[in-house]
């Protein structure tokens, strides 16, 4: 009996001891595949972190505007100062119409030198004629009723001299003569008028000049006081010449009368004018903290033109003092001009500056600025202190141009 049992337990025991092996098998294998999933997933994680990371450090860097900058220099040279001026004619006349009619003649153009008491042109009238005539006719009838009224005067006061009639009825023949003595000057009185006014048919030059402006067409009708419609000539007397400048404040105490002042206009390059200043406003205009001169100057060839541009340079101490900037590096804000200053870290911080003056392109200021700042050009309108920028690079010279 024990040899029949025997063959059962060593087939059981074969049997357990062959499935152990497997059993650790699959379960090291579900360990490695879950430590190799774990570790996919973290390194995918990573990723997205790092990727994450990056893209905020690209916005972040995209966020901070890149601007150019510029640095003031010392302004060179003793030249004074040089500010914009403005000519005008010495004497300068629109003329209007002072009665209604019809241009029939014009008798001068533009760029013509004409006499004081020439006549420009010539207008036709016909209502203000038959006014005229009316008048006349209305003063011949005043003319002979006064005269009536005289000899009837006359008459009374003989009568009355012979107590032939009453000194009441004298009396009133003579108030009768002399309101038709009053009624004969007014009616004279009109006609005068209306002869002026026909004497404006004929518009004349009232000094010697040039005829820089005419509107006047052959036909046309002109209406009197229209001020609304352009002149229909403007004589301009050029023999002498008006300069208007307006000087910063910061220079106005050295302003007076009789100083000189050197003019060059852009037509003639080569060529200077002496101005002499004639006068001043002694005020300064708060909008543009200047104050207005007055200077004039002797123009016998008509190089200086109404209405022309020039530059009026001032011998000014201290004008060639203070940093030269680029315009487009200024801001101009409700607070006055300002400039962007790049400093530590790359922040900004604006700063005001005082502007001496103007030059187009460039502008010299004051105060305000040290050499070697580094100044944002043409900055953006949303700028503030304490933003972050980046500064670009300077600009490569362009080798096919030199």
């Amino acid at each position: 009996m024990s040899d029949q049992h025997s063959p059962e337990i060593d087939t059981s025991t074969s049997t357990g001891t062959s499935d152990g092996p497997d059993s650790r098998t699959l379960k090291r294998v579900g360990i490695g595949a879950t430590v190799v999933a774990l570790v996919v997933v973290g390194v995918g994680i990573t990723s997205r972190i790092n990727a994450t990371n990056q893209l905020e450090a690209v916005s972040q860097e995209a966020a901070i505007p890149t601007v150019a900058v510029v640095t003031p220099t010392a302004n060179q040279g003793g030249d004074g100062l040089v500010l914009p001026g403005n000519v005008q004619a010495y004497n300068s006349a629109a003329i209007n119409a002072r009665t209604t009619g019809y241009v029939r003649k014009w008798l001068a153009d533009i760029g013509d030198r004409v006499q004081a008491g020439q006549t420009l042109a010539i207008l036709d009238a016909p209502e203000l004629d038959q006014r005229l005539a009316s008048a006349r006719a209305d003063y011949q009838t005043a003319l002979a009723n006064r005269q009536l009224a005289a000899t009837t005067s006359r008459r009374w006061q003989s009568m009355l001299a012979e107590d032939a009639v009453s000194r009441q009825e004298a009396d009133e023949k003579a108030g009768d003569l002399a309101a038709k003595n009053a009624l004969a000057n007014a009616a004279l009185a009109n006609v005068r008028e209306l002869n002026a006014l026909r004497g404006f048919t004929q518009l004349k030059a009232p000094f010697a000049g040039i005829v820089t402006s005419r509107s006047a067409q052959i036909g046309a009708l002109v209406v009197a006081g229209n001020i609304a419609t352009q002149p229909l000539f403007t004589i301009s007397d050029v023999h002498r010449v008006r300069i208007f400048v307006r000087v910063p404040q910061v220079y106005s105490s050295q302003v007076h009368p009789g100083m000189e002042a050197r003019l060059s206009l852009p037509e003639f390059p080569d060529r200077e004018v002496t101005a002499t200043l004639t006068r001043s406003a002694d005020a300064v205009d708060a909008t543009s903290g200047a104050m207005l001169v007055e200077l004039q100057a002797d123009n016998p060839d008509g190089a200086l033109k109404p209405g022309a541009y020039t530059h009026v340079r001032f011998a000014f101490q201290g004008a060639a003092s203070g940093m030269r900037l680029p315009g487009s590096a200024v801001i101009y804000g409700g607070s006055g001009p300002t400039v962007a200053v790049v400093g530590a870290g790359n922040r900004v911080t604006l700063r005001p500056v005082k502007i001496a003056r103007d030059e187009g392109k460039t502008v010299l200021v004051s105060v305000g600025l040290r050499a070697g700042e580094k100044i944002i050009d043409s900055p953006p309108d949303s700028i503030r202190t304490g933003d972050r920028v980046q500064i670009a690079p300077p600009a490569k010279p362009d080798k096919a141009n030199g």
